[in-house]
């Protein structure tokens, strides 16, 4: 559980594997777009203070959380060393919240479980909106940041 007002995105650079040669895909849900626009902006700003070449980032938009999957599946095949799924999934009335986000984590599993191209799931299941303002950069950080620097980390380790 995240620690009030505790800013979790921030990191030591130095630590950072050198991201210079790595090229990297990142997949954006279209729903909830003020959400999964703070979490790119964090991602590729992280990515770019780390030394990624703007040339070696690819974005391709999705209309939903629930083709991220897709999206990534077909991103792994770009010649990408590891592809960042972003979306944001809020909870409503229905039983829909449930669905999309059992199916989106199964998805982007197997996709790490059957591909060798890291996938990392930056995808925001929160209660309200609110929640979801918190970590797409604001006082719990941006969880966009964090899955940049884990995409670093895993295109590093299937180096």
């Amino acid at each position: 559980m995240a620690t009030e007002n505790k800013n979790l995105s921030e990191y030591d650079k130095a630590t950072i594997p050198n991201a210079k040669n790595f090229r990297f895909g990142i997949v954006v849900s279209e729903w909830n777009d003020t959400i999964t626009e703070g979490l790119y902006k964090g991602a590729i700003q992280a990515l770019l203070d780390n030394h990624v070449l703007a040339e070696n980032i690819i974005r391709w938009n999705v209309p939903g959380s629930f083709e991220l999957i897709y999206g990534c599946k077909k991103m792994q095949q770009q010649q990408v060393d590891a592809v960042i799924a972003i979306g944001s999934v809020i909870q409503g009335e229905t039983k829909h919240f449930d669905f999309v986000c059992e199916g989106v984590t199964q998805g982007i599993k197997d996709l790490n479980v059957l591909q060798n191209v890291p996938v990392i799931f930056c995808v925001l299941t929160d209660n309200n909106i609110q929640q979801s303002i918190d970590r797409s950069g604001g006082k719990h950080g941006n969880k966009g940041t964090e899955a940049a620097i884990a995409a670093i980390k895993m295109a590093e380790l299937n180096k």
